[in-house]
């Protein structure tokens, strides 16, 4: 739906008040970053056990698998406790980082963040919620008969879930949905697509043109508002919504989807990061921005997801090493859209199905287009970098924004190309 103006001023206006309204800004100060790696299922048990039973503990990863890397920042008093443990289990670990909020500062450095900037936005830095709303509505003045606003749904702390709709006229084209930031802390997300937007709006490649001239696109950057303005203003490893659940706060919103929901490499314990939420659809981000995707159904034939990081390009299924019945189709836009991404400064995607090629998760949103609404191509990328540390992961310098965007681009130019080959846009 398009956005009464009055309306979203008012929403804007909204969201000053809520961000004042934060409590104080998380720190980790002498916290530390352990890794620890299960080698078999009682180990790995130990570790599911851990997780959520503490808030001292924060893990940064799922644990779902044998043998994946388990990320943990651990509060001072309780470092003696977790080491008695996976001694105990005889669990391997490793200390990277002594003092947590150190080794975050020191990334910080390189890491712009822009708040309410008065100068033209950019992708030099990042942006809080608000800038990026506001540029969103002053494309809609410099392209009025292109860009339309449109709302995806709303969220917990009553913001609206803004987009936009890009469209060169006014026949009937095949439609990408773009979704970012469903995840609040991995920021190159939806810093990604706004660069999208733009290089949409603005690109002369003839190979871009041609993407905005030949499809309809809807974009969301943040379809996590209340949790990618919690990480600005209290705690920057946040992750799920933030809506209340007894003493813990927050689902993990790409476990929550309406499709083999809580089925596998998710959590019934609300204090997890993988909280799955008490059913499917619980929290109102997931339900409203579903209700949209619904409404639009008939008109969207490719569904893309920005996450980081890890450098994967994914597709279904998430809950089940089943492939999909399309799996052949899969892996020819799979292959192509990997050589696109490394062409201009080499960087190496690798990928396949979710519960393969990364970890099993039900109850996503790429699986639940693929699973219900019949777009028959949904991705996922997790964008730089590839390597496993925290610290450079979800705090990927900004001076990395514009050359992560660019071969997202170049990638995501062949994927539509290689879909468009393959007779779905006919669909």
């Amino acid at each position: 739906m398009s956005l009464n103006k009055s309306l979203l001023f008012a929403l804007l206006g909204l969201l000053v008040t809520l961000g004042a309204s934060q409590a104080e800004r998380v720190r980790y100060d002498n916290y530390r970053l352990y890794k620890a790696n299960a080698e078999n299922e009682a180990q790995l048990a130990v570790l599911k056990d851990l997780e959520g039973s503490t808030d001292s503990i924060l893990f940064l990863d799922g644990v779902h698998i044998v043998g994946a890397d388990v990320q943990m920042v651990v509060a001072p008093h309780k470092v003696p406790d977790l080491l008695e443990l996976l001694g105990q289990a005889e669990i391997k670990y490793e200390l990277q980082s002594k003092d947590f909020q150190k080794s975050m500062d020191e990334v910080d450095e390189k890491v712009a963040i822009k708040g309410r900037a008065t100068e033209e936005y950019n992708w030099e830095q990042y942006y809080e919620l608000e800038d990026t709303y506001n540029w969103l509505i002053s494309l809609t003045k410099q392209y009025p008969h292109v860009v339309t606003l449109i709302e995806g749904g709303k969220t917990y702390q009553r913001r609206s879930i803004l987009g936009v709709k890009i469209s060169k006229s006014l026949s009937d084209k095949p439609g990408i949905f773009l979704e970012a930031g469903i995840h609040a802390r991995e920021w190159i997300a939806p810093a990604a697509a706004t660069y999208i937007i733009k290089q949409l709006l603005t690109s002369n490649l003839d190979s871009v043109k041609a993407l905005a001239d030949n499809y309809n696109w809807y974009v969301f950057p943040h379809a996590n508002p209340d949790g990618y303005v919690h990480t600005h203003t209290t705690d920057r490893m946040w992750r799920k919504t933030r809506t209340p659940y007894g003493s813990c706060y927050g689902a993990d919103p790409n476990r929550n989807w309406g499709f083999h929901w809580n089925e596998v490499g998710a959590s019934s314990n609300p204090c997890t990061d993988t909280y799955a939420g008490p059913e499917a659809f619980s929290e109102i981000e997931t339900l409203s921005l579903s209700n949209y995707i619904a409404s639009i159904k008939d008109k969207v034939q490719l569904y893309i997801s920005l996450h980081a990081y890890s450098q994967y390009l994914l597709y279904p299924y998430g809950h089940t090493s089943e492939l999909p019945d399309n799996v052949k189709d899969y892996q020819q836009v799979f292959d192509a859209s990997i050589a696109a991404v490394s062409q201009r400064y080499n960087t190496k995607y690798t990928g396949g199905n979710i519960y393969d090629a990364i970890y099993p998760a039900a109850g996503a949103s790429v699986d639940w287009a693929y699973g219900t609404q019949d777009v028959r191509m949904a991705f996922c990328y997790e964008l730089r970098p590839s390597s496993n540390s925290i610290l450079t992961g979800f705090k990927l310098p900004a001076a990395q924004i514009i050359p992560a965007s660019e071969e997202l681009l170049d990638s995501i130019v062949a994927m539509a190309g290689e879909v468009k080959a393959l007779g779905y846009f006919d669909k």
